[in-house]
């Protein structure tokens, strides 16, 4: 199984015959990295890297995922697709132009993000947690999803059920981490930190999934296509955030994992520090390696794949006209 290797270090990350090697600036004892079985590597710190390196990855189809100052996801160095296909991209375009094709596939994006927001405030009402009106605005929010809805509409009923699920996060956790409000750039809590990295990790992840099929990461159908960002990432990586950002969040934080002490604040913004983003990442990639029976494959499958197959589904129906249902978590 394919799998993600994180690098917190600041250094120079360089070919070493057939694998990776970090040489830390610090002089510190160097690091060999395998690259079998690797999806991608995430770099969190200052790294340097060339051309071979670069070449090397391509070879393999192994991304590079940046992440920038503040640790801010900044962008991905892809390695050629593993699959090309004209035909494929003629037909995503073509939905996207399509108003009422559109409207449709983002319609379903929104009602697989609602469905997952609400399974996990579900999940914690009755642990001694009552989160009814939670979940009352939730279920009314996904009432008013409607494919002939514009899209702008469309992606507001969204975040405004995203609004609604944020209230129970005051409720799921310890009361030295609450959440007056949704907050980034900078991220000015704890919590508010904690979303943000974990949700641009699902963002990253979903980039090098949309890279195994000939989908063009660009063009999508609830987030609008812009300059710089791969927008149907932002798409897929709705689906995911409430089961992988928010259930790995609640868990660390829930059983003292994390603590204040695993960020950093300063000029108004508060950071999760290296050993938080450690700790965060590790129980990240732990869940992503879990798996599920699937009920349609009678197989189990990691949450990784998950991602991968959403991908693969979007693109069959595009080709293939099958209804596209998106990914709800049914355990």
């Amino acid at each position: 199984m394919d799998r993600n290797y994180h690098v917190f270090s600041d250094g120079r990350l360089e070919r070493s015959d057939d694998t990776l090697r970090l040489v830390p600036d610090d002089g510190g004892e160097k690091q060999y990295i395998p690259i079998e079985n690797a999806e991608a590597f995430f770099l969190h710190g200052q790294i340097d890297f060339n051309t071979r390196l670069m070449s090397f990855l391509n070879d393999r189809t192994v991304a590079l995922h940046v992440f920038g100052w503040e640790d801010y996801y900044a962008g991905s160095v892809m390695p050629k697709r593993g699959q090309t296909s004209g035909k494929t991209v003629v037909n995503q375009v073509r939905a996207y132009e399509d108003s009422q094709h559109r409207r449709q596939l983002a319609a379903a994006i929104v009602r697989g993000s609602i469905h997952n927001m609400r399974t996990n405030v579900v999940y914690y009402n009755g642990r001694d947690h009552n989160l009814d009106d939670v979940i009352e605005d939730l279920e009314a929010a996904a009432a008013r999803v409607d494919e002939e809805l514009p899209v702008d509409e469309l992606l507001g009923t969204e975040a405004t059920a995203r609004k609604a699920y944020y209230r129970s996060f005051n409720e799921i956790l310890p009361s030295e981490f609450q959440l007056a409000r949704r907050e980034y750039n900078p991220p000015p809590n704890e919590i508010n930190s904690l979303i943000s990295f974990g949700n641009s990790l699902v963002y990253a992840n979903c980039v090098s999934a949309i890279r195994a099929t000939a989908l063009d990461p660009t063009v999508s159908y609830l987030h609008e296509p812009g300059e710089r960002r791969y927008s149907l990432s932002l798409d897929l990586a709705d689906l995911f955030k409430p089961v992988l950002a928010d259930r790995v969040l609640f868990r660390l934080v829930n059983r003292n994992q994390i603590s204040d002490t695993d960020f950093e604040t300063e000029l108004g913004s508060c950071l999760l520090n290296e050993s938080g983003r450690k700790t965060y990442t590790k129980a990240f990639e732990e869940t992503l390696e879990r798996t599920v029976e699937h009920p349609t494959l009678s197989r189990k499958v990691s949450y990784q794949y998950l991602m991968r197959l959403e991908a693969y589904k979007l693109k069959k129906h595009l080709l293939t006209g099958e209804e596209y249902k998106p990914f709800q978590r049914w355990w």
